[in-house]
């Protein structure tokens, strides 16, 4: 029975295929709810900066400040494509690199220099094998990241987009609108856009001025900025791997479900042909 014992064989290493994938799923799981809290826990601090930005704003501030200066026109432009280090994660790195590829030729498009800073080894290792040139790349951003990673990236460009080096700095990420839906985007970070006031304003006593003040926190509303795409790139990692692990477990069960058939039907032949050897050697016997 040379073809039932293949087919436990198979059995066997599919049941194990799907251990590793249920406890890769779980995992994946525990890693997304802990992502999820830092998601929410940087969203009221980012919203009191936009809320104290949009109240200090005015055009004649503006003018002051490099960071909310407009260009006239982006002849050189920053992009730091967010993808992970690890794998088994679906199309997840797939949906980010074609996001940051569209970005890349509207950019080329319309004249504008592009410069790459890359973050995660799946980015890095599929604009190698492309021959893309990379400016800057990052592999020690784990799936817990911090507001020190996110000053790391960024500072070097908003000192280079200061002096007027580059003209605007683009982040390709993983919006997270929860665990089923982690659809690539793209966010402009530099020049800050000013946030929109909203309702009724609170009044500030501002010491010190409303220009030191904005000296302040321009920047680590960009590094805010920054960040929030980190965690929720990481946050979308970890919804996608789960997906992807829940569906590979699913896949695995239909799979042993249809060896075991096949098993029986051809245990059922192997016994069914011995007892036809057996009835025709005792009919011989007889005759």
């Amino acid at each position: 029975m040379a073809k039932g014992r293949e087919l436990k064989g198979r059995i066997k290493t599919v049941e194990n295929t799907r251990k590793i994938t249920r406890t890769m799923e779980m995992v994946a799981t525990s890693k997304m709810k802990r992502a999820q809290d830092r998601v929410v826990a940087a969203r009221p601090y980012a919203k009191s900066l936009t809320e104290v930005i949009a109240s200090l704003y005015t055009p004649e501030l503006a003018e002051r400040f490099r960071l909310l200066r407009q260009p006239a026109e982006i002849k050189k432009a920053a992009v730091i494509v967010l993808t992970t280090n690890r794998g088994l994660a679906g199309s997840f790195n797939a949906n980010l690199l074609k996001e940051a590829r569209g970005l890349l030729a509207r950019l080329k498009e319309t004249n504008v220099e592009p410069e790459l800073h890359v973050i995660g080894k799946k980015g890095l290792g599929y604009f190698r094998y492309v021959g893309r040139a990379v400016a800057s790349s990052r592999i020690d951003v784990t799936d817990r990241p911090t507001a020190q990673n996110a000053a790391e990236i960024v500072d070097p460009l908003i000192e280079r987009f200061a002096s007027g080096e580059i003209d605007a700095v683009y982040v390709v990420y993983a919006r997270f609108n929860s665990a089923l839906s982690t659809p690539p985007a793209t966010l402009t970070v530099l020049p800050v856009t000013p946030p929109e006031r909203t309702g009724a304003q609170p009044d500030y006593i501002l010491l010190p001025s409303a220009e030191e003040i904005l000296t302040q926190l321009l920047p680590s509303y960009v590094r805010n900025s920054v960040y929030r795409a980190l965690v929720e790139t990481a946050a979308g990692e970890q919804g996608a791997r789960r997906t992807a692990m829940k569906n590979a477990t699913d896949n695995a069960g239909d799979m042993i479900n249809v060896l075991r058939r096949t098993f029986n039907r051809a245990r059922q032949a192997q016994i069914t042909q011995e007892i036809a050897e057996i009835v025709g050697g005792a009919a011989a016997l007889q005759g």
